[in-house]
C-alpha cells in the first residue's frame, strides 16, 4: 500500500512540474530550443501572410522584437516557428501549448481574460464596415435586409446588433472563415458590407485588384484595445513581453514601427494602408496597460 502511495506521490509530482513547465514559457523554450508563434492570414497590417510560410505585419515585427529579448533570458538563439491561426481556434491553440504567443489581431476583453493573458495594448481599433462604393449604404440603418459578412469566431456582428442604432434593423449573417474570405463574400456580391476592424477592413481594401471600389462607412460600432496573447498564469513571460513593448514605447520606437506598416508601402505589393494612429492608440502607449474593452466602453 505504502509503495503504491509512493508511486502515485511521484506521480502527482511529475505531472505537476509538466503542467508548470507547460505554463513557464521561459523554461518551454529553452528546454526544446522553440517558440512558437501564432500568426494571422488576413489582418489587414498587423499579421498577414506573404506566402511559402513567412509572415509579416505590425504585430509579427512586435512579437519578433519579444522573441530578441526571450533569447537574452534562455541565453540561446531559438527557432521561432509560425504557426496559421483562425479566430476559431486561436485561444485553444494558446490554451493547449500549441502556440506560445499570439501575435494577430485579438481583442483584450474580459471574457477572455478568464481564459488567456494579454500584453499591454499595442494597438486600438474602431470596429466599422465596408461596402461597395456604389452601393450608397453609409450607415447602419441601411443594412435592414441586407447580408453582412463577418468572420467566424469574432464578436463583431454581436457588437454590430448590440448597437443602439441597430435597434430594428434586420440584417441576414454570412460568415467567411477568415477576413479574406470574408472580404470576399462582399467582392463577390455574396455580402452587401462586412463588419470587421477598421485596420482589417483597410488592408484587404489596399490589397484588393480594384481599391478604389470599396469604402469603409458608417457609425464607428465599438473601441477595442488589440493586444498580443499568451498563456496564463506565466508572470515571468508576461514581464518579459511587457518589459519589450514598454521599452519601444518609451523611446518612441513604437510609433516608427506602427508607421512602416501602416503609412508606407509594404510587402508583398507595396500597398499602402494609410492609417494615422489614433488619439486612442497614442494615449495606450503614453500610459502602457492591459485593460480589457470593457474599460474604454465605461469612457
Amino acid at each position: 500500500m505504502k509503495k503504491h502511495l509512493i508511486a502515485f506521490a511521484i506521480a502527482a509530482v511529475a505531472a505537476g512540474g509538466a503542467l508548470a513547465q507547460a505554463n513557464d514559457t521561459i523554461a518551454k523554450v529553452k528546454a526544446s530550443g522553440v517558440v512558437t508563434m501564432g500568426v494571422r492570414d488576413s489582418s489587414g497590417a498587423l499579421s498577414y501572410t506573404l506566402g511559402d510560410g513567412k509572415y509579416a505585419g505590425y504585430h509579427v515585427e512586435l512579437c519578433q522584437r519579444i522573441v530578441a529579448n526571450l533569447e537574452k533570458a534562455v541565453g540561446k538563439k531559438v527557432e521561432v516557428k509560425y504557426q496559421s491561426v483562425t479566430s476559431q481556434n486561436r485561444i485553444p491553440l494558446v490554451q493547449n501549448g500549441t502556440v506560445d504567443i499570439e501575435c494577430g489581431s485579438t481583442t483584450n476583453n474580459a471574457t477572455r481574460q478568464k481564459d488567456v493573458a494579454f500584453a499591454d495594448t499595442t494597438f486600438v481599433e474602431e470596429v466599422r464596415f465596408v461596402v461597395k462604393a456604389n452601393s450608397g449604404i453609409t450607415s447602419i440603418a441601411q443594412l435592414n435586409g441586407k447580408n453582412v459578412a463577418t468572420t467566424t469566431g469574432t464578436t463583431s456582428v454581436q457588437t454590430l446588433r448590440k448597437n443602439e442604432r441597430a435597434t430594428g434593423v434586420n440584417f441576414n449573417e454570412v460568415y467567411g472563415k477568415d477576413h479574406a474570405d470574408s472580404f470576399l463574400l462582399l467582392e463577390s456580391g455574396r455580402a452587401d458590407a462586412f463588419v470587421m476592424d477598421g485596420s482589417i477592413l483597410a488592408g484587404n481594401i489596399a490589397n484588393a485588384k480594384n481599391p478604389a471600389d470599396f469604402k469603409i462607412v458608417g457609425e464607428v460600432l465599438s473601441v477595442e484595445p488589440i493586444a498580443i496573447m499568451f498563456r496564463k498564469d506565466d508572470p515571468a513571460f508576461k514581464k518579459l513581453a511587457n518589459d519589450t513593448l514598454v521599452g519601444l514605447m518609451k523611446s518612441g520606437e513604437i510609433e516608427k514601427i506602427y508607421n512602416k506598416w501602416f503609412m508606407e508601402p509594404i510587402p508583398p505589393k507595396g500597398a499602402k494602408i494609410g492609417l494615422p494612429a489614433s488619439a486612442s492608440l497614442k494615449a495606450a502607449w503614453a500610459s502602457p496597460n492591459d485593460k480589457p474593452m470593457e474599460d474604454y466602453a465605461k469612457k
